[in-house]
Parts: C-alpha cells; structure tokens; sequence
C-alpha cells in the first residue's frame, strides 16, 4: 500500500504517476489524515463501469416490480449478510 504526503503530487509526480500506472493505487494523506486516493483511469473505469453495471440492475429489477423498500430495511438486509 502506497501511503504518502499530498505534496509528493506536486513535488515527486512521476514517481506517483508511475505508481498508479502499474495499477496500485496511491492513498495521499493531508498533516497526517487520508485525504484522496489516486487511481489510474483504467482502474478508476473498472471500479465506475462495475458501479454503473450495479445500478443498471437495480433499476431493471425496480422496473419490473412494485414492491419498494426503504433504506432502513436494505440497510438492516446487508448487515444481516455481513454479519452471516
């Protein structure tokens, strides 16, 4: 895992830019917190493209019923799962 300073963006950019084109991502923390994560494009396409392939889904099943529930039950649903 590649934790570093904001300012390597600007001040080591191609060491970070070589980093993320190898596919790792670079977690860049802001006086010691997590303050943004960089990604390659092609690894930022493949987490957005399984996102948008997700909500696709949701809305044809939306589509093809009437039964609606509310963020509390899909919540309490997926913490079930989890806790399985």
């Amino acid at each position: 895992m590649q934790i570093r300073p904001v300012s390597d963006l600007r001040n080591k950019f191609p060491k970070i830019e070589h980093i993320v084109n190898e596919g790792q991502p670079v977690y860049l923390t802001k006086n010691g917190y997590g303050s943004m994560v960089v990604l390659s494009l092609e690894q930022y396409s493949l987490l957005s493209e399984d996102i948008e392939r997700k909500l696709e889904q949701a809305d044809f099943q939306a589509a093809s019923t009437k039964e609606r529930l509310t963020h509390s039950q899909v919540f309490d649903a997926v913490r079930k799962l989890i806790d399985e």
